[in-house]
């Protein structure tokens, strides 16, 4: 093969493997995301009616029971990522989300079969959970490992653009629906439209991520035999203080953003504010966008300035819109609400674009889908399980919407203090990173050893 017909073939695949990322996590978080915007506005009364005032708190709190189950998924799709390859963990993860997104839309309400609906809802929550989990490991790092040299913040920030592509596609959806029926009608039936095209939506998913080549990396290591039999024991082993540093980096960005993606900021605005759904909807999506562009920005900006310091720049415009976020929502005006949107999608942007290139950096290839899967589920946990739940306890238990902001606030100021313990790897070979890891491993087991010699 002629070098120029390499070199076209490897753009190509390159082309195939950003958007078969880009693809299924956009698909994969329109399926999460249906469900977290549901919650505030249709399974308080239709599931969980019979609680009374805790309705709304209890029904937020099922959002949060999903994310106990993601380092599960974590852990089970990396160890077979690592053990049998990024790409069948990917085909798995999508058809695990969409098969129980799409029976969520079927599920009768309370009314009509009691205390077994919301039992049902729960366990197919669960499965979202478990899904999601795994999803976004097997995307990331097939991006990031596929990537042409110095371009690993771009090419990991298509998988990241799925969140916004999500969100944007989610509240889209909910938005013509509502703008098409009666409260009532969205109440009866309505709702349950944007599930049930999950459908369509996972099997184009399922048709593009097919097309996808195995990891080049994973290959070489699968060809050299180095495969590691238990990923997750070695990992705890030899990493997990990367784990945990990780975990609290995702998690400082997940809380702010679940504000939105987990539905918080859509309830209070119609239960507080008075807003009317669909303007409210429509205002996200336009959000959406400045989150978009914001994450693509931030992983291309990684690639020039070093992962570390586009994180530190966004979690300072985090931390400083923070109060006057809430401060133009309160006004419940539709022009001001969506500059505080915008604006606070900046920040947001520019602590999740580079994310994946430097997960990807911070293990060796052999546990690396273990590492970046569970650093990513524990961070949900921490940072976005009842992110929404807790915002809405705060507001109702305070009186004021700025307590969340104190929330916030404090969540994105560990945040900032985990990217000075960090090291950068921006440019480094992941060949070159994962030794780098490897050793520091062995340099902790050494003093570890010292201490108990001593």
């Amino acid at each position: 093969m002629s070098p120029s017909a390499q070199t076209s073939g490897n753009r190509s695949q390159h082309r195939t493997v950003a958007l078969a990322a880009m693809a299924g996590t956009t698909i994969e978080w329109y399926d999460f995301f249906i469900y977290a915007l549901c919650t505030g506005l249709v399974f308080g009364s239709e599931f969980f009616d019979g609680l009374g005032e805790d309705s709304l708190v209890i029904s937020f709190a099922t959002i949060g029971i999903s994310f106990f189950f993601r380092p599960v998924g974590a852990a089970l799709a990396g160890h077979l990522g690592d053990r049998l390859g990024r790409r069948a963990m990917l085909i798995a993860t999508l058809l695990l989300m969409g098969v129980s997104t799409t029976l969520i839309g079927l599920v009768p309400s309370s009314a009509s079969i009691g205390m077994s609906a919301p039992v049902i809802l729960v366990l197919l929550r669960i499965l979202q959970g478990l899904s999601a989990g795994g999803e976004w490991g097997g995307a990331a790092l097939i991006s990031v490992e596929h990537a042409p040299p110095g371009q690993r913040g771009r090419f990991g920030s298509y998988p990241q653009l799925g969140a916004p592509l999500g969100l944007l596609l989610a509240n889209g959806a909910l938005a013509a629906v509502t703008a098409l029926t009666t409260d009532d009608q969205f109440l009866a039936w309505g709702w349950r439209i944007p599930f049930l095209l999950s459908v369509v939506l996972v099997a184009a998913g399922f048709v593009i991520r097919r097309k996808v080549e195995e990891s080049p990396v994973y290959r070489e290591l699968k060809e050299s035999g180095n495969q590691s039999r238990a990923p997750i024991a070695v990992l705890f082993k030899n990493h997990w203080p990367l784990v945990v540093a990780g975990a609290l980096l995702f998690a400082a960005n997940n809380a702010v953003g679940y504000m939105t993606t987990g539905g918080y900021v859509q309830s209070y605005s119609v239960n507080h504010l008075g807003m009317d759904p669909t303007l409210i909807l429509i205002c996200v999506m336009v959000a959406a966008v400045g989150w978009l562009v914001s994450t693509l920005a931030g992983g291309r900006l990684s690639d020039r300035f070093g992962r570390l310091r586009v994180y530190r720049i966004g979690f300072v415009i985090q931390l400083a819109w923070m109060f006057p976020f809430f401060a133009l929502l309160n006004t419940a005006n539709t022009g001001l609400v969506v500059v505080a949107l915008v604006l606070y999608s900046i920040g947001l942007g520019l602590t999740y674009g580079p994310q994946a290139a430097l997960f990807a950096e911070l293990y060796p290839t052999a546990v690396r889908y273990s590492g970046a899967a569970l650093s990513y589920a524990v961070g949900a946990v921490l940072g976005g399980a009842f992110a929404p739940m807790i915002a809405e306890a705060l507001q109702s238990g305070t009186g004021t919407v700025y307590s969340v902001a104190v929330y916030l606030a404090g969540v994105t100021v560990v945040g900032l203090a985990v990217t000075f313990v960090l090291k950068e790897r921006k440019g480094v070979p992941l060949s070159e990173a994962e030794t780098e890891a490897e050793a520091e491993a062995e340099a902790g087991d050494k003093d570890e050893q010292a201490v108990v010699t001593a």
